[in-house]
């Protein structure tokens, strides 16, 4: 009998498994179930983006692309980000076109931390930043976010929290899962305090395009001095809703981008080519479709706030992402408790927020991802719920 326990690596042993996607998986054997847990565009990726894939199928082009993903394809990223943004990367040696955003963020903690540096993140934040930063022999450094500061990381905060062997700062905004925005005033305080202590910056904005504020979203390797010290993370997941085609970039300085294209392409050689002939349509005609999907998740913000506000479920208004992060503490129970019994006896599946760091205790994240009859539907049920509790 082989002892796997003695033969395993400790680090991925020792790794909880997502807390995200144990809600998604009962919900999935369950009839009559609204799920609300899983951050899924409920729109089709759009026809012409479809054509585009479907049409380089057609045509044979199934060979392995540039490691670093096609040249096309990292132009139309470099436009997207000049044009949206406002920031300028060269996209022969700064981008690079990776599996998803998770490879991306995956690589640039692997390229940029060494065993014992200190990696801060705030929280409640996505899930996968601490594993990826244990996988990588660093030290996640919690940095707790609340709602009496809608959720954003203060100046303050981030000062608090510096030592000798802080290497990196995760800037997760839009977030997930408080749908927390930080405006530029906000974030010049942060790069400050960036530049002070001569830290680099992860800056993961898959949600960018989701931004519900007139200032729209500020990134953050646009401020000054900031853009030689952050790697920026986004894709084509959510703004395209495109999650399957599991599609996603890094843009930043050449130097780590060279790093982090080394390790690309040891690990995974190059991203799907179907799927970046794809992102190429999107990126190149694809900003109406941006505007449509937000506007439709704006539509269902409002509704879920006030829904989750009028029955006693305090909700911070999110300016980002398409997630609300409603207390739960009125009811007496924990989060897990919460969920549990909500989708046992109601069959609405949300996640608990402990499940995005131990500051998310006491709420719960709900998607807003799914249509308006879900989100009606649920509503009702959480509502008649909260009657039986």
């Amino acid at each position: 009998m082989i002892e796997y326990d003695k033969l395993v690596n400790s680090t991925a042993k020792q790794i909880k498994p997502s807390g995200i996607r144990r809600f998604f998986d009962i919900a999935s054997e369950m009839e009559d179930v609204i799920s609300l847990s899983v951050g899924e565009p409920d729109f089709h990726t759009p026809w012409h983006i479809r054509e585009a894939g479907i049409a380089s199928l057609e045509k044979g082009r199934t060979r392995y692309t540039p490691n670093r993903g096609f040249t096309q394809l990292r132009q139309e990223i470099a436009h997207f980000l000049l044009r949206h943004y406002g920031v300028e990367y060269d996209p022969q040696g700064e981008v690079l076109v990776t599996v998803g955003g998770s490879e991306a963020i995956d690589l640039c903690v692997r390229s940029l931390v060494n065993p014992g540096e200190e990696v801060l993140i705030p929280e409640p934040s996505f899930v996968c930043y601490v594993p990826i930063t244990q996988i990588a022999g660093g030290v996640p450094v919690i940095i707790e976010t609340g709602p009496e500061n809608g959720f954003k990381l203060t100046a303050e905060q981030l000062e608090a929290k510096i030592t000798d062997k802080t290497k990196l700062l995760i800037m997760p905004y839009p977030n997930n899962p408080t749908g927390a925005v930080m405006g530029r005033e906000e974030l010049l305080e942060i790069a400050q305090v960036v530049e002070r202590h001569n830290l680099l910056v992860l800056s993961d904005e898959i949600y960018a395009a989701l931004t519900y504020t007139q200032e729209g979203h500020v990134t953050f390797s646009s401020l000054p001095g900031m853009r030689e010290r952050t790697v920026v993370v986004n894709g084509f997941s959510k703004a395209h809703s495109m999650t399957g085609w599991r599609l996603g970039y890094a843009a930043g300085p050449k130097e780590i981008i060279s790093l982090m294209t080394k390790l690309h392409q040891f690990a995974i050689m190059s991203a799907p080519t179907t799927s970046q002939y794809a992102a190429i349509e999107a990126l190149k005609n694809g900003d109406e479709d941006i505007a449509y999907m937000r506007g439709q998740y704006d539509m269902r913000r409002r509704l879920i706030v006030d829904g989750l506000n009028s029955m006693g479920l305090r909700c911070f208004e999110p300016e980002g992402a398409f997630y609300v992060f409603p207390s739960v503490k009125s009811t007496g129970l924990t989060s897990l408790e919460f969920s549990e019994k909500l989708i046992y006896s109601k069959h609405v599946a949300v996640v608990p927020g402990d499940a995005f760091g131990a500051s998310g205790e006491g709420f719960v994240r709900i998607s807003y991802s799914y249509s308006i009859q879900h989100i009606t539907e649920a509503l009702a049920r959480i509502e008649a719920f909260l009657q039986e509790v």
